[in-house]
């Protein structure tokens, strides 16, 4: 049926309070508070009793409408049925005079709601790139019948409308997943504070139990920390556990390796760079910069060139980081944590480490252990491995053999916990039963064992097959061995550790074959 038309005074009316409500619809973000704003100005200006929007959902194949003027129930049904479900599917306005004459209306819905409907002006939801979202009806025209003004004026404000739902759904779920990803974020950054606090350094020994006290006595200052220890012991860990443990966790923690920074790039990766420095640098913020108000990590801080060293120790005296190419320092607050394995008293004899920096770094001084100093700790350690790559591979393996245990107990690990985790994720993964036996270590572990302590009984035991002078000798092997390790191979350092003559300590290496 043709709508009836009304005067151009009429028309005007209508399109100047449309020009009014998209400025309205625009500013509007809540989707059900849009969905009722649309269908109240629906009915107010093409004088009416009601108003539904219908929005198309593509998954179920359904039209649903949460927000009908006087109706506070969601209404849901198969999108094919109805006027609705024909505008829908045909993408054209349909005037209905008489609805339940009609042979397309579906009178379910008035026996839901316990309206009568009369007469329905109902028009497809069209957003700008032609895609149908939804159906917009208008019921019961108070006097009369809808005109083609009528029509015209709810298509116009349906196509504002489609713009507006969709850019309002859109911005819902963007501020639902910004939520999810809010909550997720924290999650995940209590499980990090969790996994990373002095209990994850594990160890009974008295030098793991002196580390973790230290480390829960100053984690909330913001004094400068130097940790030293070979490779592998769990330098940066520690620095972890003094970050997550203090007020500054919710910040920034930034672990940078001096040692892996070409030479040329330190200070601009350090310290950053403005734009056009040189012929296509590109301005960048400096790692030091991007740890304000949390820890920066500097893990093998002896190898940074005297130049940086400069630069770094003014950082620490100032609290200002200048740019390379800067025109004004920037205020930064940065809690350090430094790492080396090196012996920096003798790189500042050797004038390789500035004594200045040296002081301002070594407030709070940490030495973690190598693993052949807390070899009661080995067997705790081995286990927290074994369960955690036996869950991630899926593996049945329930712990060591007696063997197996002894054997880790006694290898040199130059590698430390790092070389003891790679051997126990090894076992893991080839290991034939539910107990990793000593045949499952690699060849290195179980050929080059270091003595064992010895009790009374076991010397007892062995005492046939092995001479005092044996044991003697391999018990000097180990030592030095450990004095080797301890000192990085410096020869003059080990032989005051093992109280021989540097000369001495040569002719030991040599007869036993240890010089390399």
């Amino acid at each position: 049926m043709k709508a009836e038309t009304k005067s151009p005074h009429s028309i005007l009316d209508k399109y100047t309070a449309l020009l009014d409500i998209s400025c309205r619809l625009n500013s509007e973000k809540n989707f059900d508070q849009l969905l009722k704003l649309i269908a109240d100005e629906a009915t107010k200006h093409v004088d009416a009793e009601r108003a539904t929007i219908f929005i198309l959902d593509k998954s179920k194949g359904e039209l649903w409408a949460k927000v009908a003027l006087g109706v506070s129930d969601t209404i849901r049904f198969d999108a094919r049925l109805g006027i609705a479900g024909a505008v829908l599917i045909a993408a054209k306005p349909l005037v209905v005079e008489d609805a339940y004459k009609s042979p397309l209306f579906y009178p379910s819905i008035d026996s839901i709601t316990g309206y009568h409907t009369r007469n329905i002006l109902s028009v497809p939801l069209r957003t700008p790139k032609h895609e149908i979202i939804g159906v917009f009806q208008v019921l019961n025209k108070k006097e009369g019948k809808f005109t083609t003004e009528d029509e015209h004026f709810v298509q116009a404000l349906a196509n504002q409308a489609a713009i507006a739902l969709e850019n309002t759904q859109a911005f819902t779920e963007l501020s639902t997943r910004q939520q999810e990803l809010i909550e997720e974020n924290q999650s995940l950054r209590k499980e990090v504070e969790e996994r990373f606090t002095s209990k994850s350094i594990l160890g009974t020994s008295p030098k793991i139990n002196e580390i973790r006290s230290l480390i829960e006595r100053t984690a909330e200052t913001s004094v400068s920390v130097l940790i030293t220890g070979e490779n592998g012991t769990g330098k940066e860990l520690s620095a972890r556990a003094l970050h997550y443990m203090s007020s500054r966790r919710s910040k920034p923690f930034v672990a940078v390796n001096c040692a892996a920074l070409p030479e040329a790039l330190v200070e601009s990766e350090l310290f950053g760079i403005e734009k056009g420095v040189a012929t296509g640098v590109e301005r960048r913020v400096g790692r030091i910069e991007s740890a304000n108000g949390g820890t920066l990590f500097l893990d093998e801080i002896g190898d940074l060139s005297l130049t940086a060293q400069a630069k770094l120790l003014r950082v620490l005296q100032e609290r200002e980081v200048e740019w390379v190419g800067g025109r004004r320092p920037v205020p930064v607050d940065v809690r350090l944590a430094a790492a080396t394995n090196k012996d920096l008293k003798e790189e500042i004899r050797q004038n390789r480490f500035r004594q200045d920096l040296f002081f301002r770094l070594n407030v709070i001084y940490i030495r973690m252990p190598a693993l052949r100093e807390i070899r009661t700790d080995i067997p705790l350690l081995a286990t927290h491995f074994l369960r955690k790559y036996a869950k991630e591979m899926g593996r049945e393996i329930h712990g060591f053999s007696q063997e197996a245990v002894k054997t880790l107990a006694t290898y040199y690990w130059p590698g430390n916990v790092r070389e003891l985790e790679n051997e126990v994720k090894r076992a893991v993964v080839l290991a034939m039963g539910r107990e990793i036996q000593a045949s499952d270590l690699s060849e290195t572990i179980r050929e080059e064992r270091l003595a064992e302590p010895e009790t009374e009984e076991s010397a007892g035991a062995s005492g046939d097959k092995q001479s005092l002078k044996d044991r003697v000798t391999t018990l000097e092997i180990q030592m030095i061995r450990d004095a080797m390790s301890q000192t990085e191979n410096d020869r003059r350092r080990a032989s005051k550790i093992l109280g021989l003559s540097h000369q001495g300590l040569i002719n030991k290496l040599k007869r036993y074959g240890l010089e390399e």
